[in-house]
This record gives C-alpha cells, sequence and structure tokens, in this order.
C-alpha cells in the first residue's frame, strides 16, 4: 500500500508528533478529497495534533478511498465564514469553539458556564456520559450538523493589562469573547464589556488596546503569545475551552457504509487519545509562558470564592435555555 503524508495547505508547516509536510495536492486520483478546516496555528496546539493525527490515520487507514487536507491557522476559512462553508459543502470537516453555536442550539451553552466544571477530567466524564452523548446531534436534526467528538483544549484563564485578583479588579474594562451570550454575561457578572471578536484579531486588538483582556486556555495564550501584550494571566480555571469535531449530516450520510464506519472509529479513537494528553501540553505551556516572561497569578481560597459567587448567578441565568437537566448533568460529573 502507498504511503500518503497528511496533506497541508501551508508547505512550510511542519506537524507535531513527527508528521511530514506535503502539499494540498497529495491525494490521489480517485480518492475522495476531505477538507478539514481550523483557525488554530503553530505544532503544539492540541487541536493541530487531533487535527494532524485524524488526518495521519484516515490517509493511512483508508488509503485509495478518502484523502484528508487539513488547513490550519484560518487558511480556508476563518471563524466567521466557516460554518457556512461547511453547509455549502466547501469543507467537510471542522472543529470550532463550542461557543460558537448560540445561533443553532442553546443548550451547547453549558459548557460555556463559569465554574461549572470542577476540571478536564470532569468535563470528559460528562462528554462520555449519554447527556454528552445526545448533545453531539442537538443540530442535526434542525440545521445538519452532526458532532463527532468533542477536542479538549483545557480550562480558561483571565488575562488583562492589570492584574486580577478579584472580580472587581475587572470593572470598566473591555474584554474579548465568542460569540456567545453565556460568555457574554459572565464578563458583564464582572463589571466589563464583553466584546465579541474573531480568534485571529486577538492578538492585535490586546496589542492596540481595542480590548483589554481575553480569557483562554495556556496553549491559547502561549501560542498566539497573548501574555506578551498581557500585564498577567490570573489563574482561575473558570470555563473550559473545548471544540466540536463535527461534519455535515449530508457529508456524512455520502460515505458508503462500511467507510463511515471505518471513518468514525478512527474520529473516536483520536479524540480519546486527544483528550487523554491535553493536560500534559496544559502543564508544559504554562511553563512555556513563564520561561518567556508571562507572569501567572495564582488565587488563594477567599479570592477564588469571590470569583465563583460573582459567576454562580449566570447559571440561573440560562438555566431554562439550556435545560436544568442539562446543567445538572453537567455540575454533576
Amino acid at each position: 500500500m502507498k504511503k500518503k503524508l497528511i496533506s497541508i495547505a501551508l508547505s512550510s508547516v511542519v506537524l507535531a508528533l513527527g508528521a511530514q509536510t506535503a502539499q494540498a495536492n497529495d491525494c490521489d486520483k480517485g480518492e475522495q478529497v476531505v477538507k478539514l478546516s481550523h483557525v488554530t496555528g503553530g505544532t503544539t496546539h492540541p487541536k493541530v495534533v487531533a487535527a494532524n493525527n485524524f488526518a495521519a490515520r484516515v490517509n493511512k487507514e483508508l488509503n485509495g478511498t478518502m484523502c484528508v487536507e487539513v488547513y490550519p491557522n484560518s487558511t480556508l476559512f476563518g471563524d466567521s465564514k466557516e460554518l457556512e462553508a461547511l453547509l455549502l459543502g466547501d469543507v467537510q470537516l471542522l472543529a470550532p469553539s463550542l461557543s460558537k453555536f448560540g445561533s443553532y442550539t442553546k443548550k451547547l451553552g453549558v459548557f460555556d458556564l463559569p465554574f461549572i466544571f470542577k476540571d478536564m477530567d470532569a468535563a470528559i466524564r460528562f462528554t462520555n456520559g449519554k447527556v454528552g452523548k445526545d448533545l453531539l446531534n442537538s443540530m442535526e436534526k434542525d440545521v445538519g450538523f452532526v458532532g463527532i467528538g468533542y477536542w479538549m483544549s483545557g480550562m480558561k484563564y483571565f488575562s488583562a493589562n492589570k492584574p486580577l485578583k478579584v472580580p472587581s479588579d475587572a470593572k470598566g474594562l473591555k474584554f474579548r469573547v465568542q460569540t456567545s451570550d453565556v460568555a457574554k454575561a459572565m464578563i458583564e457578572a464582572m463589571g466589563a464589556s464583553p466584546q465579541p471578536m474573531a480568534f485571529a484579531e486577538v492578538y492585535g486588538a490586546l496589542q492596540t488596546g481595542v480590548v483589554d483582556g481575553q480569557e483562554n486556555t495556556w496553549s491559547n495564550i502561549y501560542t498566539k503569545k497573548f501574555f506578551e501584550v498581557q500585564d498577567s494571566t490570573t489563574e482561575t480555571n473558570h470555563q473550559l475551552l473545548a471544540y466540536l469535531f463535527m461534519t455535515s449530516k449530508d457529508f456524512l450520510g455520502s460515505l458508503k457504509p462500511d467507510v463511515r464506519a471505518k471513518f468514525l472509529k478512527i474520529a473516536d479513537d483520536v479524540t480519546q487519545e486527544a483528550n487523554e494528553s491535553v493536560k500534559q501540553a496544559e502543564a508544559q505551556n504554562r511553563k512555556n509562558i513563564l520561561d518567556g516572561g508571562g507572569k501567572i497569578i495564582s488565587l488563594d481560597a477567599a479570592q477564588r470564592k469571590a470569583w465563583v459567587d460573582a459567576m454562580k448567578p449566570v447559571w440561573k441565568q440560562f438555566e431554562e435555555e439550556i435545560g436544568a437537566d442539562i446543567i445538572d448533568a453537567a455540575s454533576k460529573s
């Protein structure tokens, strides 16, 4: 069997885990070309590694039948266009943040609730349970989006152009958020102003003062160099950042049953492996931030309680639209 390289849009990208670089035309004639687009750059980010590993597995195990091309760092479609592109069939696979789906379903807003998960292990237990698995199909009937896995990226932390030790320190500041009503309410609960913005624009906005702060994982803060244009990052551990590895109902339905079964099995294997490795990657990127001169503020028990108390009312605010049963299952995980 001919060995196939992962197809990547940018020839200069060096893939993580030793995979080699290839052009987008490495697919063989007659193979079904599947485009996987995402907005993350670098080589060590959990999403980048998971996307490249998925492509490598498909290109090896379905060689001659299917070929996955990976387009990272918004090189094919950015935040604002990728979901529309999926519905139009211009791309077949995406991995957007779970915060992106408020216009399609409110149920996935459970992942945005502050302090809903104690840690990433709790989040993984929830996504592997019945309620979490049911949420993968929450948009299939009405929109045609199908989730095939949750890719964890870690817990989130606040950074700003001034130290943040208690929520009131954020009063009057502008924070970049994703297009999520829950995320907006969380920022407002701090007395700050939420500013929805595409991920690719965040560094420039922080650098120029368009926004004063943001919230993200260690991996995103490090790989996008946000720590270089912020005073410090506070170890709030307040929210999960995860991505919905997804496709469309039309694309999945177009696959022959045996190909679809192999495709979904590879997706599940890669998802489980990726989620188990995230904690190590996050710890390394936290260290990378410190080694790069970034400052990290740790919270004592009283300070952390102040953050939790300020954020907890957001749960009640969105209980009806998300579903009390979903919130209950997530908090008990």
